[in-house]
């Protein structure tokens, strides 16, 4: 499958709350950008080693922009940093994509739970869901009334919407959204681990979904060495037990699509067509796992001898 891939022009700056800079981004052609879907994310390649992973949380009717937010986060390994202060209107940054492992399926009812950032791929779900005529209600938490983003943008909703500013009201009460869910509801769920990892704790496995930013924790086996036979390619490669499987489909200069490398963006993800892969990513679903159909090659390994790859 080709993916799009293109030198995109930031056609706007703001800021949504404190710390959050709003991004328009349109082809310096004028020309129509791919279709997306609520829950989609883009690559943004902001130099050499430097590429990371925003939602689009625009309208996807509006072909001729999109449109992402990003935290600056004084903590990071520079991303939020190369953005806020040197991309500036008029530049051109390099963007591939959409991809989307957080679909918004279709139900008659939704409980949507964001907490900070993670309000991106939520905003263009509620739209959809109003769309829809579907029964819904938000809660959104973040650390103070002024880094909460996108409030003026949620008043449209009145009273579905409740956000709730950590330093006025505490942590979220997960209890007053997850407990007793209404029959054919679904829990959306985006911000930071704790807040998902509380939410998984409370929430039947199969009404919910989520997306992490960060990499979940894992509790994988030992690493063992390994074979990956290359079924396009016709190569057979050794995974040594201190190699993941993505440095070594690379090593032996096959050369697969990769970006976070920590197994949150989806990027690297590859059809397994022989073998049991030990998943170790924060993508997949419980089911998918089970399917053993597809794995992320930059963290994922192997439960036994050989694996067979599509590449």
């Amino acid at each position: 499958m080709t993916v799009y891939e293109a030198e995109l022009v930031v056609d706007r700056r703001e800021f949504a709350a404190d710390g959050v800079l709003v991004l328009t981004l349109r082809h310096p052609l004028g020309e129509e950008l791919p279709r997306w879907e609520p829950g989609a994310h883009v690559d943004v390649v902001l130099g050499p080693g430097l590429e990371r992973q925003y939602s689009l949380c625009g309208d996807p009717a509006d072909r001729s922009a999109w449109r992402i937010a990003v935290l600056r986060e004084p903590d990071g390994r520079g991303g939020s940093a190369h953005v806020h202060e040197q991309l500036g209107q008029g530049d051109k940054v390099r963007v591939r994509g959409p991809r989307n492992h957080f679909r918004l399926e279709s139900a008659p009812r939704y409980r949507f739970i964001a907490g900070g950032i993670g309000i991106t791929p939520i905003l263009p779900m509620l739209a959809a869901a109003e769309t829809a005529g579907a029964e819904w209600t938000l809660l959104y938490g973040g650390r103070t009334r002024d880094s909460i983003a996108f409030t003026e943008e949620l008043g449209r909703y009145g009273d579905r919407v409740t956000v709730c500013p950590q330093d006025e009201t505490g942590l979220l009460d997960l209890a007053s959204v997850l407990d007793d869910l209404p029959e054919g509801a679904l829990v959306y769920c985006c911000g930071p681990g704790p807040l998902l990892d509380a939410v998984e704790a409370r929430c039947p496995g199969e009404r919910l979904r989520v997306e992490r930013f960060t990499p979940k924790e894992q509790l994988g086996g030992e690493n063992t060495e390994f074979e990956v036979e290359l079924a396009q390619s016709g190569r057979t490669v050794t995974v040594a037990p201190d190699v993941s499987v993505l440095d070594a489909v690379r090593g032996a200069g096959v050369e697969v699509l990769f970006s976070c490398t920590e197994g949150t963006c989806g990027t690297c993800e590859t059809d397994v067509l022989e073998g049991v892969p030990e998943h170790r990513d924060s993508v997949l679903t419980a089911e998918e796992r089970d399917a053993g159909e597809t794995m992320m090659i930059c963290v994922s390994r192997c439960r036994g001898r050989r694996l067979v790859l599509d590449l």
